[in-house]
């Protein structure tokens, strides 16, 4: 009934766009972009011609000329090569690659109901099309011939690379599967991607349906005049002029968390954000999330692995369970150490201050604030007005002026998705094309939460012609308010030294075959080159490069650079805690042997009682609004963080020692790790750069745990 109620409104939706127009059905499908050159610059996609109608059509075209393409791989008569039979794979589906990821991205920035049934509709397809692919014997047969003769074809390392990739990827889609079991396994994949976007839209819609609305000027004693202004505005923008709305995005939340002395809204205000996706409405995500990890772990035993984490990590630098779980072992201890003294000088100061009550977890921001106030002097509000966005842009660029030489021009006669967005060519010292970077940095309704990179056009070679990347960076910073420019917390400036470092990795890849270019790495490697942006945008030196007062124009005061430098280490029990909390949850969930499905709340509880979590620190994700793992590509995986931590704070080290901004280390770190994609081991190319594999020392001194 629901897919007969779409088509219906998709039907109503085209008819009403030729009645408008003065033109006929056949005139709009005939008019879809994405059927022929976009006609660009740098054939950037044109969003002011795609319409939701366009979609479905060129999905579906898309996957038939796929299929075409894979018909004449199979059928040839020729001997398999790797030319004409994974060169030719490689090379296919250009137009479904094409449209899934203007879709795909648009789905997460600027989403809407058409937008997310269209979703439900095609991801079943899309399912099936890829087994169909993975799952055909003839395909297999033709790649396992070149895969077994490899040693005598004369291939490059790249090619090599691309040649094993292909036949494990086969291997691990099912490929040595019976019949029956080929027939389970596509079901479990189909049902799996109507899970998982379920989840993510249950996620997003409960997190937009909530509003705290406050009518009382009392209540927001203590938060500051520009999140008062915000508030005001969003409160304007709904139809609740005179009134305050907070939400549950992040750059509304936490400075409420941080500053509002009401702790009965403090407490209102968490409560619901830790409850998204668990309050048993139509948005729940218990069973979805219950129903996800048995499923994986019948998909992962059908072949051959004793869990999901067992087939996720070989894949990975960590290669086994054991080796995450040893790692957030030796991090875990110290962590909690520090966060239990962290409570008990929060404890103190309420005990002081003639409170009488117990610190709960919806009280830790706003004590933790004034306890670092105490200690340090230091007020994360004070250090706002140095952090306006568009100069954190102007400084993260400017990084990569010095390391790499890299400019970046704005171009307003390439098309935008939305007017928040900003799209910049990105050119080399000499001025010659690398790609282009689109930067959308506020947060909307239509637009899921969190930070990230994407990318429109993976850079990749072909025919001898060098195909240039179209990349995204995405986050939800805090937004202009009245006349005041967006402001934007340290920790959010250094979010988006975080991303554009993934962009960075987009943008400078320089390898020739799309599946093994840019991000596409082991995911426990690909947090590398963002993390280690983040030690730049953290530097004294850099900070005084960028970090200036919006309305003088000084740089921030060495005195409060001072003060962060001494409490750089605050709360860091907290962030590690609450982190690595969220990386064990990840690991349990995933290291499952039984296909039962669990009572989520009770196997979440019994995940964090087992490391000790304590009770005034909530998990940073709990399972029902856990994106990363059962909406996004981290499942078994949300430990690469830290694991690219021990990765970055090695690596930062190599510049420590030659220098900040030593182009020679820099043009290694582009060469070994920017520019390799996917194409050799990491470890392999991470020891070309350093010398050596890295050592954990780096980050427990960073993290305090070391001298």
């Amino acid at each position: 009934m629901k897919k007969i109620i779409y088509y219906f409104l998709l039907i109503c939706l085209i008819i009403t766009s030729c009645v408008k127009k003065d033109v006929s059905q056949d005139e709009v499908i005939g008019s879809n972009p994405f059927f022929s050159e976009y006609g660009t610059p740098f054939e950037t996609p044109p969003f002011d011609r795609i319409k939701t109608e366009h979609y479905l059509p060129a999905f579906r075209k898309g996957m038939d000329e796929q299929k075409e393409e894979l018909a004449s791989i199979i059928g040839s008569t020729e001997a398999p090569t790797f030319a004409n039979t994974i060169e030719a794979l490689e090379y296919s589906g250009d137009l479904l690659t094409r449209v899934s990821r203007v879709f795909d991205n648009l789905n997460s920035s600027l989403t809407d109901e058409v937008m997310q049934g269209i979703a439900e509709e095609i991801a079943p397809e899309l399912s099936r099309h890829a087994d169909n692919i993975s799952l055909n014997p003839q395909l297999f047969e033709r790649i396992k011939v070149i895969h077994e003769a490899r040693a005598d074809l004369g291939l490059t390392p790249e090619q090599l690379k691309l040649l094993d990739q292909y036949y494990k990827g086969f291997v691990r889609s099912g490929a040595l599967l019976g019949d029956e079991q080929k027939e389970r396994f596509r079901k479990i994949n189909e049902e799996l991607s109507l899970l998982s976007l379920k989840f993510g839209k249950n996620v997003l819609d409960e997190t937009n349906a909530f509003q705290m609305i406050i009518e009382n000027e009392s209540d927001l004693t203590g938060l500051p005049p520009n999140v008062v202004s915000a508030a005001a505005e969003a409160a304007t923008e709904a139809g609740q002029a005179g009134k305050w709305i907070f939400t549950l995005h992040k750059p509304s939340m936490i400075p409420f968390l941080q500053y509002a002395e009401n702790r009965a809204l403090r407490e209102k205000i968490y409560t619901a954000y830790i409850n998204v996706g668990n309050n048993n409405n139509e948005f729940d995500n218990k069973a979805v999330a219950a129903r996800m990890a048995a499923l994986r772990v019948e998909r992962a035993n059908l072949l051959g692995y004793e869990t999901h984490a067992h087939f996720v990590l070989e894949e990975n630098m960590a290669k086994v369970p054991e080796n995450v779980y040893n790692l957030l072992d030796q991090i875990w201890t110290p962590s909690l150490n520090m966060a239990e003294s962290e409570a008990a000088a929060m404890q103190a100061l309420i005990d002081e201050e003639g409170g009488d009550f117990k610190l709960q977890s919806w009280d830790w921001w706003y004590y933790a604030e004034k306890v670092k106030k105490a200690r340090y002097d230091l007020d994360e509000e004070a250090l706002r007005p140095y952090f306006k966005l568009e100069n954190v842009i102007q400084g993260v660029f400017e990084v990569a002026g010095k390391l790499w030489g890299l400019r970046f021009e704005e171009r307003n006669d390439i098309p935008k998705y939305h007017p928040d967005v900003k799209v910049f060519e990105v050119k080399e010292e000499d001025g010659s094309h690398i790609g282009i970077l689109y930067t959308d940095y506020f947060p909307r309704a239509t637009k899921r939460g969190g930070a990230w990179m994407n990318a429109f056009r993976k850079q990749s070679r072909k025919g001898g012609e060098k195909i240039s990347p179209v990349i995204v960076n995405c986050g939800n910073f805090s937004k202009p308010t009245g006349d005041t420019p967006s402001l934007i917390s340290m920790e959010e400036a250094l979010t988006l030294f975080h991303e554009f470092g993934h962009a960075l990795h987009g943008l400078l890849s320089d390898r020739t075959y799309p599946s093994l270019t840019g991000t596409d790495v082991p995911q426990d490697f690909v947090e590398l080159p963002s993390q280690i942006m983040e030690n730049w945008g953290g530097h004294p030196d850099v900070m005084k490069m960028y970090a200036r007062h919006y309305q003088t124009g000084e740089p921030i005061p060495d005195e409060l650079l001072e003060k962060v430098r001494k409490a750089k280490l605050f709360n860091r029990g907290f962030a590690e805690t609450e982190y690595l909390a969220a990386c064990y949850l990840d690991m349990d969930w995933h290291t499952l042997k039984t296909t039962e499905e669990q009572d989520c709340l009770a196997f979440e509880k019994a995940s964090l009682e087992r490391i000790g979590l304590i009770p005034e620190i909530i998990v940073r994700y709990r399972t029902p609004y856990f994106r990363h793992i059962f909406a996004g590509g981290y499942s078994a995986g949300y430990y690469s963080y830290v694991w690219a931590e021990v990765l970055d704070a090695d690596a930062f080290e190599a510049f420590k020692e030659k220098g900040l901004f030593d182009r020679e280390t820099a043009d290694k770190f582009r060469k070994y790790v920017l520019s390799a994609g996917g194409t050799e081991d990491p470890m392999v190319l991470y020891t070309r750069f350093r010398g050596a594999e890295p050592k954990v020392d780096a980050v427990l001194k960073r993290k305090g745990f070391k001298q």
